[in-house]
């Protein structure tokens, strides 16, 4: 099925990648291949609509042979963008695109280069069994049986899934993706979504932390308790499947070059550091205390109480040093209720 499918279409698929500490990450699929769906991916898969390094247009200068002091510039500008399906999602992983749609596409000024993407692909998710103990979608308003965002809806029973369309987009592939399911397996499926959206996926609620964030801001004892051994590392904003800050730069060679986008993290000394050498964040502390405050202060307050967090775990699950979010915005609250 997803072979005949990649014929038309790019089909992305979670996939063990050769890194020595068996990573899954999206990558496209090829005939012989075998995707991962027993567990969460390590890397999101954000880089399908927003890749790690893009060329946003090329660029050359050309000199006027009558007037060499003259010359003009030429720019090419958006390529045409394959259709594409992402397979194998769960529903953190969607959820985070929800992110990436208010900031690209949602305000004053929308993104072409993910708008193009965005509009052309169809995520297929898979109904989500696999929590551990880093997980924790429900204590972020959404849980493992959560259908937002998603196209096709995929239910794991013995025989493999029950896939159900929720958009025009999933109705178009739906015949691609099997034969038609019998009444047993119907109602398999049915059972197996009644006890996923019964699950309860993390043990606090970490929602409306905003008033929580805003009294502690400047205390930086609880600050420093909380963040000594992080190591700035960028590990959890590149596996995350809602940061989404980038850098542009132009790259010339003689008269011809191009303009590339490329991932960045808040966490970094220099994201922040001004021309003139003052950094408004100079310290790990401050720049943890961003971070933590975009995704349950600021972004909500801007956009009607949506988190910036998804509660897929990767930042705990992925950290060096064992860094954990839930325990720093839990601590706020009981803190700040105190």
């Amino acid at each position: 099925m997803l072979e005949t499918l990649s014929g038309r279409m790019d089909v992305w698929v979670p996939l063990r990648v050769d890194k020595g500490c068996g990573a899954v990450e999206f990558e496209r699929f090829k005939p012989g291949c075998s995707p991962v769906l027993d567990r969460l991916s390590t890397a999101s898969p954000k880089k399908v609509l927003f890749p790690q390094t893009e060329t946003l247009l090329t660029y050359r200068y050309q000199k006027d042979e009558d007037d060499p002091s003259r010359q003009s510039l030429e720019i090419e500008d958006l390529q045409p963008v394959r259709p594409a399906l992402v397979f194998g999602l769960r529903p953190c992983d969607v959820r985070g695109f929800l992110t990436f749609d208010q900031v690209f596409l949602n305000g004053p000024y929308k993104d072409p280069y993910y708008a193009a993407r965005r509009e052309t692909t169809v995520f297929a998710t898979i109904a989500c069994q696999i929590a551990d103990s880093a997980c924790f979608c429900s204590s972020v308003g959404s849980g493992p049986g959560d259908r937002q965002n998603s196209d096709l809806w995929m239910i794991p029973i013995d025989e493999g899934f029950v896939v159900e369309a929720l958009t025009d987009k999933g109705s178009a592939l739906l015949t691609d993706m099997g034969t038609p399911a019998d009444p047993k397996q119907i109602e398999q499926a049915q059972s197996v979504q009644k006890t996923i959206e019964a699950m309860t996926v993390g043990d606090a609620d970490l929602t409306h932390a905003a008033r929580a964030f805003t009294d502690r801001f400047t205390d930086m004892d609880f600050w420093g308790e909380h963040l000594s051994h992080c190591n700035s590392c960028g590990m959890c904003t590149f596996n995350c499947p809602t940061c989404y800050c980038f850098n542009i730069t132009d790259e010339a060679d003689g008269l011809e070059g191009e303009r590339i986008r490329t991932w960045d993290s808040c966490m970094f000394n220099h994201y922040t550091r001004e021309a003139s050498g003052h950094n408004p964040r100079p310290t790990k502390f401050e720049r943890f205390r961003n971070r933590v405050g975009h995704k349950f202060s600021y972004f909500p307050e801007k956009y009607d109480g949506m988190l910036a967090c998804c509660g897929c775990g990767r930042c705990i699950r992925n950290c060096p040093v064992s860094m954990d979010i839930r325990q720093i915005v839990k601590d706020l609250k009981e803190e700040a209720d105190a």
